[in-house]
């Protein structure tokens, strides 16, 4: 693949090589990374907003999203939406655990918001390869990847978390066992489920790209519906932690809906090719 961009590079800037290419690349990671590092140990400062108010904020039952399924449970005659209460409380069990998870949280957080920025980096690097109307439209192309990153992003904390906290702090075996969840349990779901979402929400950019590299075509992605119906309800119940046919639907939704405006965008792409005009848009 970068030897291929390489290559692309290559036409624009005949003086440049391969190392030369790697040189540059080496550059724009040294500043992603300097600015991830930035707002990383800005973050770490920030540990009450982020642990009280972020992290642990799915276990108040005073939280948004709680609230909205009340209003639906009651717009629905059903009791069962409204949430009395959140029986977790977390407990530490290792001597620098809660100093590390400050540490990740950190980091984490430092990675959302540098998100935006990467992308931009990331568009400098390949600026040179692309055409004069390739590089008018790029900007419209970078807004569409970090919009759909913190939808996903956003859907996973606001959606799928809460309502995977509620389901697992509530489901039992035996009255006779009682649940102690670990910080470790509780912040790596909190943290990798959104982060997961907000990846999964690329589907339409990533088919985009492979629709216009040859790839893939409209008319693949229409015949295989079905198979994609199967891989997203699994995909649903790897990002969801929860046996609940309910929540995995939630997740489920949304995500077949990107694979039909993936097919709308490929579908695009495939005729602009045809066409002999450039796939990008302006």
């Amino acid at each position: 693949m970068f030897r291929f961009l390489s290559s692309k590079l290559h036409e624009k800037k005949d003086d440049y090589g391969f190392w030369e290419h790697v040189d540059v690349l080496r550059a724009y990671l040294i500043r992603v990374v300097l600015v991830f590092v930035v707002f990383s140990f800005a973050a770490f400062f920030f540990k009450t907003f982020l642990f009280d108010t972020i992290i642990i904020g799915p276990l108040h039952k005073e939280f948004v999203t709680y609230g909205w399924f009340c209003d639906l449970g009651k717009w629905l005659n059903l009791d069962s939406f409204c949430f009395e209460s959140v029986p977790i409380k977390l407990i530490n069990i290792d001597l620098g655990g809660q100093f590390r998870w400050h540490m990740i949280i950190s980091c984490m957080a430092g990675f959302s918001i540098t998100f935006p920025y990467m992308m931009w980096q990331i568009w400098l690097f390949i600026k040179p390869a692309l055409t004069s109307k390739e590089k008018r439209s790029s900007r419209g192309i970078i807004a569409s990847i970090n919009f759909l990153f913190f939808t996903g992003l956003l859907f996973g904390y606001y959606i799928i978390l809460p309502l995977s906290v509620i389901f697992l702090a509530n489901y039992e075996l035996s009255p006779m066992i009682s649940n102690q969840i670990t910080i470790s349990s509780y912040i790596s779901t909190t943290v990798m489920l959104p982060l997961s979402t907000g990846i999964v929400f690329e589907l339409p950019v990533m088919v985009y790209f492979l629709t216009y590299t040859g790839l893939l075509t409209p008319r693949f992605l229409k015949k295989n519906r079905k198979y994609a119906v199967v891989i997203i309800m699994l995909i649903a119940g790897i990002i969801t932690p929860t046996t609940d046919m309910f929540t995995q639907t939630i997740v489920a939704v949304p995500l077949y809906a990107l694979y039909e405006i993936s097919i709308a965008a490929s579908g695009w792409v495939h005729k602009k090719i045809n066409a002999g005009e450039d796939a990008i848009p302006e």
